[in-house]
């Protein structure tokens, strides 16, 4: 196999895969080794093909997947009961962050897509001795969630509201978070 073949073949196995592949896991399916792969991965991201290296692999990106942000509430004890609704309904949980009023918004990418990444990530957590960022502000957090489709996305926020777990979003706290982190740059 030459080297093109092997990166169309990266991109196949990527845009099966729901969930980030590591180096070592690809290096494994292509026969060649982990340096070959991030190589390959240089190339692929010159030929503009949106690939996302995380903390779990990779990922590919480029597929149609809308999102939208849920304000959420609920305590350490919920939080795998809460990233589990969410994925098991289709989600895709990119990231976590805190509207402060003092710090203003405080982002942390996630990538969570399945039951095994919450168990990672509640492990990461453990192991690092480190605090959930929503309690900095009272556990008041948001999640940015992508799914394929509006409907997804429609019974996610149902879930999420028959849990108790969506909160309001309070007169100072603005609806289009993007925006205000790039007046805040």
């Amino acid at each position: 196999m030459n080297g093109r073949e092997r990166r169309n073949k990266l991109i196949q196995i990527l845009s099966e895969s729901s969930t980030p592949l590591s180096g070592k896991e690809l290096s494994k399916r292509l026969d060649v080794s982990r340096q070959v792969i991030v190589q390959d991965m240089a190339l692929l991201r010159a030929q503009d093909h949106e690939i996302l290296s995380t903390n779990q692999g990779y990922l590919l990106t480029g597929g149609k997947k809308i999102s939208r942000v849920f304000k959420v509430i609920h305590s350490d004890k919920e939080v795998e009961e809460e990233l589990g609704l969410i994925v098991d309904y289709g989600g895709h949980v990119e990231d976590v962050f805190v509207y402060h009023k003092v710090y203003g918004i405080v982002r942390a990418d996630l990538h969570i897509a399945s039951r095994n990444d919450i168990r990672e990530f509640l492990q990461d957590l453990q192991n690092g001795h480190s605090a959930l960022l929503k309690n900095i502000t009272s556990e008041y957090h948001y999640h940015t969630v992508s799914a394929p489709s509006e409907r997804l996305l429609d019974l996610i926020q149902d879930k999420l509201q028959e849990k108790g777990f969506l909160a309001e979003l309070k007169d100072y706290e603005p609806t289009n978070f993007r925006e205000k982190e790039k007046e805040n740059e």
